[in-house]
């Protein structure tokens, strides 16, 4: 049936069939795909936090559902749907998401291994951190790349990991493929200045050119451009 989203009365009765179908398909077929997206319409839809968080955490521990293991670990992190954050078993399920192939599960347990602050870990470990962080890049997600770069191009002495350009740039260079536009001018820099790679002026130009035309795609109300900008932790 093709519903006229323009209608009030179609539109609610596409609201309510699709509530039906993701709980078919669901608790009646078990497909885990279907469970999430019934957590997401839980979420988002009916803004039911409660019974979300039931079916996000069920859907993680019964089926291995990386996505659901995020988006419980999400809950516990903001303290979503319960009387109060949870960061450990935030932490837990994060893990478990990245592990289950989820890089969004890879940054946060990262973060809350690396970062100071009231999201963290209390027994934080910054080199397993950095380690959540790569798996995070390699999965393609590009503020992870830009991330460790940042930290390769300061160094981090409470993780023992000293300053090192050549990782600087291999990450910074991995970030800006995959379309994050600070890591695009730092590389730009790092070619000009010869950091971490042989000094080469087209190269130089090169990048800066790719920075400046991400930058115009931006609205026009952003920071400025700053050349060879790291992440602060």
């Amino acid at each position: 049936m093709a519903y006229d989203l323009k209608d009030e009365s179609q539109v609610k009765e596409y609201i309510h069939n699709l509530g039906i179908e993701y709980r078919f398909g669901c608790y009646k077929e078990k497909k885990p795909e279907v469970c999430h997206l019934l957590g997401d319409f839980l979420d988002a839809i009916k803004k039911d936090f409660s019974k979300a968080s039931i079916v996000y955490k069920s859907n993680c521990d019964d089926y291995n559902f990386g996505k659901s293991c995020y988006k419980y670990g999400s809950y516990n992190l903001l303290g979503k749907a319960m009387k109060e954050p949870n960061l450990e078993l935030a932490y837990d399920y994060m893990l478990k998401a990245c592990e289950l192939g989820d890089v969004s599960g890879c940054l946060s347990a990262g973060m809350m291994n690396i970062n100071r602050g009231s999201h963290c870990r209390k027994d934080r470990d910054p080199k397993l951190g950095m380690t959540l962080l790569e798996k995070c890049c390699e999965g393609k997600r590009a503020y992870c790349c830009f991330f460790l770069s940042g930290m390769f191009i300061s160094g981090v002495k409470e993780a023992e990991i000293e300053k090192d350009m050549s990782k600087a740039y291999k990450f910074a260079l991995r970030a800006c493929e995959l379309g994050e536009m600070q890591a695009c001018a730092n590389v730009s820099l790092m070619y000009k200045r010869g950091e971490g790679i042989e000094k080469n002026e087209e190269l130089a130009a090169k990048y800066r050119k790719i920075a400046e035309e991400m930058q115009d795609e931006l609205l026009k109300d952003k920071a400025p451009l700053e050349f060879q900008q790291g992440t602060k932790i």
